[in-house]
Order: structure tokens, then sequence, then C-alpha cells
């Protein structure tokens, strides 16, 4: 795909930085990360994995043990890109089905999630970030079916 075809970068995409083992747990199955507030933005995302080691005890949780089972746990570098298609108020245990779904956060719901297959080194943010164009072009070239 050449990107001479795609919108400006920022009209379509956004970076996201996850912490690990979050981040690679996305890319095995965990559609909903959880937040401390409400994110305006629906569509594309480049899955970033924050720099910080993860916590350990969180390596020992059966849920988070079994999803990263055999994954490196790369940090500093987009893994990823996934289709943010909703943002909602956890709604308790009946209605927020997902054994990921913290109770009273915000739940991105994360879909088309695709794993790059080399990670990007990257530098992300707290909050929803624009991607530069060469950022955005090495993820593509890793994806060249992707269609915005």
């Amino acid at each position: 795909m050449s990107t001479q075809t795609l919108p400006p970068t920022g009209d379509w995409i956004r970076g996201i930085t996850i912490r690990q083992p979050w981040a690679t747990c996305i890319l095995a199955g965990k559609s909903t990360e959880n937040r401390p507030a409400d994110w305006p933005w629906r569509g594309w995302v480049l899955l970033h994995a924050g720099k910080a080691k993860p916590d350990p005890t969180l390596l020992r949780d059966p849920l988070v043990a079994t999803a990263i089972r055999g994954r490196e746990l790369h940090r500093g570098a987009v893994i990823g890109i996934a289709r943010l298609t909703d943002c909602h108020l956890d709604q308790g245990p009946e209605r927020c089905t997902s054994p990921w779904a913290q109770r009273d956060a915000h739940h991105l719901v994360l879909d088309d999630v695709r794993e790059l297959p080399l990670p990007v080194p990257a530098t992300g943010a707290l909050s929803a970030w624009r991607p530069t164009a060469d950022l955005v072009a090495q993820v593509l070239q890793q994806l060249p079916d992707l269609r915005p």
C-alpha cells in the first residue's frame, strides 16, 4: 500500500501507549483496555508498549500468565495496531463481561487487532498521540493489506 493513497496521518490514526504486560495481552486477545477517563477518539490506533518495566506481581496473575506465555514483552515500541470502536464507563459484571474489565474504569473496546512481525521503536505519550508519517509508514510496510 502506498502512503500517498492514505489520508494525512493525523486524520485516521492515533497512538496509544500501554504498559506491559497489558500491551502484549491485547495481542493475545485482551479486547478491553482500561483507562481512568473517556477517550473520544474512534478509529485505528497504534499499540505502543511503554518503556516501564512490568510489575512482577502482574506476571504471576493466571489470566496474564496464560496470555503472555511464549511471548516477548517488548517495551518502547509499536507492537501492533487495532481499531478502537467504543469507549464506555464500566457497566458492572453483568454488562461488561470481559475478564479484563476493571470495575469503575472506562473500557476502550479494541477490534481488528493485528500484531506486527517486528516491533517498531517509538516514543509514546500518556494520552492519545499523533504518530509521525514515518512511524505509520514503518508499520504499514509490515501490514500491506491494512485499509484505513
